[in-house]
């Protein structure tokens, strides 16, 4: 088996979730901004700026990842594309919309473990 091939296509698939929702993020799209007012954030101007800042955050991780994955961020990756696969069912979309990005908590969660195992392998 090719552990260093399944690496990258792990920090690939990693990567093109968290620049693809990045760059929706830094779009602004107008549903996701309509969300923050379901955790109490009804002001659209900083709904707006926290979604962008939000979109910076993903697209910085997504480059990290591809240069060279940091087991901390790629957990942190793990919790927010659960927390953002979640968030669906809360503002009301179907379940099925929780259930479909499985994987964007999934594959970073996968490369933490990959990762993981790969250092103690080295000791």
């Amino acid at each position: 088996m090719n552990i260093k091939l399944i690496g990258w296509v792990l920090r690939v698939a990693v990567a093109g979730e968290f620049i693809g929702h990045g760059v929706f993020a830094l779009q602004g799209k107008k549903a996701w901004i309509g969300w923050f007012s379901t955790f109490g954030i009804s002001d659209v101007n900083l709904a707006a700026k926290l979604l962008f800042f939000i979109g910076l955050a993903d697209i910085a991780l997504a480059l990290l990842i591809l240069i060279r994955p940091v087991r901390i961020f790629l957990l942190w990756m793990a919790f927010w594309g659960f927390w953002t696969a979640l968030v669906r069912p809360i503002v009301g979309e179907p379940i099925w919309d929780f259930v479909e990005r499985w994987a964007n908590w999934g594959a970073p969660l996968a490369l933490f473990f990959l990762i993981k195992s790969g250092s103690k392998n080295k000791k």
